[in-house]
């Protein structure tokens, strides 16, 4: 295991844990300018983060959702500090706190950690991922037909004009559930789903989850397929990925 992913999963673990003491408490939510919530939690966990960024790698550059964007971008860490917080404010466990690290704008680690489930997801470029600790793979089914597949909200399916090829999807799995946000994608690492489908997403939302799906044997694109980090994600284990983005194109 490298520094840099000992330092992401040791990091992730330790700001997560610090979210659970306004887990479930009625926490006071605030809105941002773009009508999004955020609690104490977020802010607290991020300035977690970046303290440790900046005293074990202070020539990297940070991105985070909460406090923006500093330093260098060719070496830099990517982090969410809540992701689900929708989740988190309804106390619903399914939160979690990312951390990557990119070189060049590819993620080359990736750590996910789920504090009210303790559960880990991690993965380091070229070398695999793992589940609390053992290696995890994508699942093995070869089709729609039979697949379950996770989503974010209809509504953001509606909105952004993906709500036709979701429901094409639709007729054609065994089932489909809104695990949202990077649980989902979490799902499909660990072969308990075969695909995610996520309408609209921000940088830090996918950059972690992105190497984690890819080593676990998945695909993580656009909707067209493209291997890159847009403003939408989906994830599969690789074998029906070219049947979803069909389903998009029709």
């Amino acid at each position: 295991m490298s520094p840099r992913l000992r330092f992401a999963i040791e990091t992730a673990i330790r700001a997560g844990r610090s979210t659970l003491a306004h887990f479930q408490v009625g926490t006071q939510v605030d809105l941002k300018p773009d009508d999004s919530p955020i609690t104490i939690a977020d802010r607290n966990a991020e300035r977690v983060i970046r303290q440790a960024i900046a005293e074990e790698f202070p020539e990297d550059g940070i991105l985070g959702e909460e406090e923006g964007e500093s330093g260098e971008q060719e070496n830099r860490w990517v982090v969410d500090p809540i992701d689900g917080t929708k989740s988190f404010i309804s106390g619903v466990p399914l939160y979690a706190t990312l951390i990557a690290f990119e070189k060049g704008g590819e993620a080359e680690v990736g750590a996910c950690y789920f504090p009210a489930l303790n559960e880990l997801v991690y993965a380091e470029k070229g070398h695999g991922a793992f589940w609390n600790g053992r290696p995890c793979h994508v699942s093995e089914k070869k089709s729609v037909a039979g697949s379950v597949i996770a989503s974010g909200s209809t509504t953001s399916m509606a909105k952004y004009g993906r709500m036709d090829g979701f429901q094409r999807l639709e007729k054609r799995v065994l089932a489909s559930r809104t695990w949202g946000d990077a649980y989902g994608h979490a799902l499909v690492a660990t072969g308990r789903v075969e695909a995610m489908i996520d309408p609209i997403v921000a940088h830090w939302d996918v950059s972690a989850m992105s190497v984690i799906v890819r080593e676990a044997g998945g695909a993580f694109t656009d909707f067209q397929g493209k291997h890159i980090l847009a403003l939408e994600a989906l994830s599969s284990n690789g074998h029906i990925h070219h049947e979803l983005t069909e389903a998009f194109r029709a």
